[in-house]
């Protein structure tokens, strides 16, 4: 790669790096940048040059009873899905939904232990218990405002809650979670199933991860070292196409900023102090940062959660949740630390007392090409998603809706080709935090139409039919495949380590979530937690939490003076 190559100016210019600097730069600057952007040129892969090997895939007794195992049981699969986008549990409340995955998990051999990290919603399912082991993911957790009908083209939410003043819709799986959970559900169980009736050795261990739409359960999971021990992780994310995912993402942190006021009436405002005045100093003072202090790796964007029950009631509390994302920890602490000087600045600006509350946060993604070459040649070997007219149809009156290009679904696998040199930014995801404890190899799979962005409606009217079914069900087989050629040939998994020892030298991981930080966790329904064999709270967890109150005076504009005549 030159320098005349657009991608990489871009790179070094974001970066501060002249146009002649080297891979050896970018290294000194920002190790993790150099792992992520920057082994593959040092390696010698080049874009213009670059064609997927073949022949990694091999074709056995033991892959086909994997994959007929998936076939056999696509009812069972897709029913699985079905029910949790029924469910369509919100972050950290996923009680039907994990519950389902596990028990499904148990009639097939796994053994389950609840309460990972200390979420109620979490597990790990292992089957086996020699050999290398294989990590697989399942998440099912919803996002709010995002219901909708399934197999509807229009926007028509299927949960709508009346409110005179302000109307909301119900959650829904516009990230089609329900498909990633049970896609790699199936997979771990189909490999267990070829290990079982071939006799190798190897062991499974599916994660159930709660709250990844908040990017919390496997931040705080892999600090507590729950992904130990793993030889390789294999995982999935419903998309617009089916490619392996050879990338990096962003690394992010969340924290909301609490402004505490004194309430009064609308009507007689002064010496009212308004929470919600801080918090939209904040996000005005920080859109003021955009400019000049944030690159473009670089977002942050924010939610008011609480700004007020009625305009005649000045609000004494509010409270504005920022995600901030940046292309590397380090370069996500430098931005996320000047937002929270304008959490400060506006606490002083509206006299409000300012209580910050750090959430969560995670590492960007660190690829594998290996894995992503084994995961290719399965995917090139099995086939794209197969969708039928309908399924077209259906895409297409959803492109229709949302303005997009009425192309359909995707009849083709996108070939592998290698990330760009520039990483101009873009999502996040807590298997990032994963990916630098194992060697781990990601796939996208095609479960909602192209042109569609995910966390929108779109994407949940999708994700309960066969297009979501196509798209799990094929993730499942490329996981289960790839992971029996890990298994079979061991020469796989060791390009994958070897890839991995490469990539760190010289960067030492440590947790971006401050130690003693308690995780946002909400309290399980008696049930589940019979269900699951737990009791409530969870070691070390402080229950009830200590409440926000605002105890602040009211202001004043000073001695009373006589009218002026």
């Amino acid at each position: 790669m030159n320098d005349s190559h657009p991608g990489r100016r871009r790179l070094l210019k974001m970066f501060g790096l002249s146009a002649t600097a080297t891979t050896a730069a970018i290294l000194q600057a920002d190790p993790v940048l150099a792992a992520t952007l920057g082994h593959d040129e040092r390696t010698g892969v080049d874009p213009a040059t670059y064609r997927a090997p073949t022949g990694l895939a091999k074709s056995t007794a033991a892959k086909r009873t994997a994959l007929e195992w998936i076939t056999a049981n696509e009812s069972t699969i897709t029913g699985l899905s079905d029910r949790v986008w029924q469910y369509a549990e919100l972050s950290l409340r996923e009680w039907k939904s994990s519950l389902a995955h596990a028990r499904l998990l148990q009639d097939n051999g796994f053994t389950v232990t609840w309460g990972s990290a200390g979420f109620p919603t979490a597990f790990v399912a292992t089957y086996g218990s020699e050999g290398p082991v294989l990590g697989f993911n399942a998440e099912y957790d919803a996002l709010p405002g995002l219901s909708q009908k399934k197999g509807v083209g229009t926007h028509d939410p299927l949960v709508h809650h009346y409110d005179a003043y302000g109307p909301t819709y119900g959650a829904g799986h516009g990230d089609a979670h329900n498909c990633l959970g049970a896609g790699g559900t199936a997979a771990a169980i189909a490999v267990a199933r070829a290990i079982r009736a071939h006799g190798l050795k190897a062991t499974v261990k599916l994660f159930g991860s709660a709250g990844e739409e908040q990017l919390v359960g496997k931040a705080y999971a892999v600090k507590e070292g729950v992904y130990h021990g793993l030889d390789a992780f294999l995982d999935w994310h419903p998309f617009t196409v089916t490619v392996p995912f050879w990338n990096t993402t962003s690394a992010l942190v969340s924290a909301t900023f609490t402004f505490l006021g004194a309430s009064g009436h609308g009507g007689t405002p002064l010496g009212n102090k308004s929470g919600l005045d801080g918090a939209l100093l904040m996000a005005t003072m920080s859109e003021y940062l955009r400019e000049k202090n944030v690159a473009p790796s670089g977002r942050f964007h924010y939610a008011v959660i609480n700004g007020g029950g009625a305009p005649n009631v000045t609000p004494d509390m509010c409270s504005i949740w920022f995600f901030v994302r940046e292309g590397s920890p380090a370069r996500a602490r430098v931005l996320y630390d000047k937002i929270v000087e304008c959490a400060k600045a506006a606490a002083q600006a509206s006299q409000t007392r300012l209580v910050h509350k750090f959430h969560s946060a995670t590492w960007n993604l660190l690829a594998n090409k290996a894995g992503a070459e084994l995961l290719n040649d399965n995917m090139r070997q099995i086939g794209a998603p197969r969708f039928t007219d309908a399924d077209h149809a259906l895409a297409r009156s959803i492109q229709k809706s949302l303005g997009r290009p009425e192309t359909g679904m995707p009849t083709s696998l996108t070939p592998l080709a290698p990330p760009a040199a520039a990483y101009t930014g873009g999502l996040a995801t807590d298997t990032a935090d994963v990916s630098w404890q194992a060697p781990t190899a990601v796939l996208l799979s095609a479960a909602y139409p192209p042109g569609i962005p995910n966390h929108n409606w779109g994407a949940t009217a999708t994700a309960a039919t066969n297009i979501g079914h196509q798209g799990l069900l094929s993730a499942a087989r490329y996981l289960a495949a790839g992971a029996i050629d890990l298994i079979e040939q061991p020469e796989q998994l060791d390009a994958m380590k070897r890839e991995f020892t490469e990539r760190t030298a010289g960067v030492g991981w440590a947790s971006m979530i401050p130690d003693g930080s308690q995780p946002p966790l909400y309290e399980p329904p008696e049930e589940f937690l019979r269900a699951t064999g737990q009791s409530w709270p969870p070691k070390g967890v402080t229950w009830p939490v200590p409440p926000v109150v605002a105890a602040e005076q009211l202001g004043g504009t000073g001695p009373d003076l006589p009218p002026v005549t």
